[in-house]
């Protein structure tokens, strides 16, 4: 695992319904289409590195069920290394995504359940592997005390953290100084920060907010305006890659976090990784679902060779 990425977070079976609009309290829809899938932000991300060429182990939490199988299927498709996996009495949890058919947006929630089991005295216990690796990287689908400890090992260890605060909730200070890499979307940065975030500007000025608080590098991502990377005091826009028509947004994130990692692994520096993961979010938005919807290295290296004229 020297020059591979440990990805520390959960799975969760994503259980996806395309509705012409969503319901009101207390009514019902008849929606378009119904899908069960693989999801959880840090089997998404763990999906999207593998396919991107990196060495992946995945560190999680599942229940001895039908959807820690599923899990477990999903990871050796991709070639993930489960073998830090651990088992839960607790069941394995269920995202409900609600996705508008018209604009491809959603709504989520997730209820993490065996995942969310995980102590940081099983983090101590994986230590080993997490200062063996190249990159870390986690979310916030975990109990925030495991977070925080597998962030506090990797970072003595000198290994590359990055930390995605999804879904978000307000952090200290001392946790957002453990990340290397801090890559909010803008409702996450406008939550961590008390600051409007609708803007390339307001991203800026939050990006620099969250500098302050500690983080060494900071990318919000905007959506299909791309994404704003702030570091040493420079700002680089990363654009946003057109790769057909949008079907659902769901998996952009995960797509990002996890190519990101997978880039930096390959020795690319930040804003060249940054425009790799952009792509790989790009193919993203053309699919259905979260882990199923992830780009192979060939689609997205041909996707940026595209867009450089190649």
């Amino acid at each position: 695992m020297a020059n591979g990425i440990l990805v520390m977070g959960s799975f969760v079976a994503d259980v996806a319904f395309r509705t012409g609009r969503l319901p009101a309290w207390g009514e019902t829809l008849m929606g378009e289409t119904f899908a069960l899938g693989p999801g959880g932000k840090g089997s998404n991300q763990a999906v999207a590195a593998a396919r991107a060429g990196a060495a992946v182990r995945i560190f999680s939490k599942l229940g001895d069920d039908a959807f820690g199988r599923l899990a477990r299927d999903t990871w050796a498709a991709d070639g993930i290394d489960a073998r830090l996996v651990l088992q839960s009495e607790t069941a394995t949890g269920a995202a409900a995504i609600l996705i508008d058919a018209a604009r491809g947006e959603n709504a989520i929630i997730v209820v993490p359940g065996a995942c969310y089991t995980l102590t940081p005295e099983e983090v101590d216990a994986a230590g080993a592997e997490i200062r063996g690796a190249k990159i870390f990287l986690t979310q916030l689908e975990l109990p925030l005390d495991a977070v925080q400890r597998g962030l506090e090992i990797a970072k003595s260890a000198g290994v590359v953290t990055i930390l995605n605060p999804a879904p978000a909730c307000p952090l200290p200070e001392w946790m957002i100084a453990l990340a290397d890499y801090l890559i909010p979307n803008e409702s996450e940065a406008a939550l961590l920060t008390g600051l409007l975030v609708e803007t390339v500007e307001d991203a800026e000025r939050a990006a620099d907010a969250l500098i302050s608080r500690g983080a060494a590098t900071v990318i919000v991502t905007l959506g299909a305006k791309g994404a704003l990377l702030r570091s040493g005091g420079l700002t680089t826009m990363i654009p946003a890659f057109h790769a057909g028509v949008v079907i659902e947004t769901t998996g952009a994130g995960d797509a990002f976090c996890g190519a990101f990692a997978a880039a930096l692994a390959e020795g690319m520096g930040a804003v060249d990784a940054a425009r790799f993961a952009s792509a790989a979010a790009g193919i993203s938005v053309t699919r259905a679902g979260t882990a199923p919807s992830m780009g192979q290295l060939a689609e997205i290296k041909e996707l940026l060779g595209r867009r450089n004229g190649g």
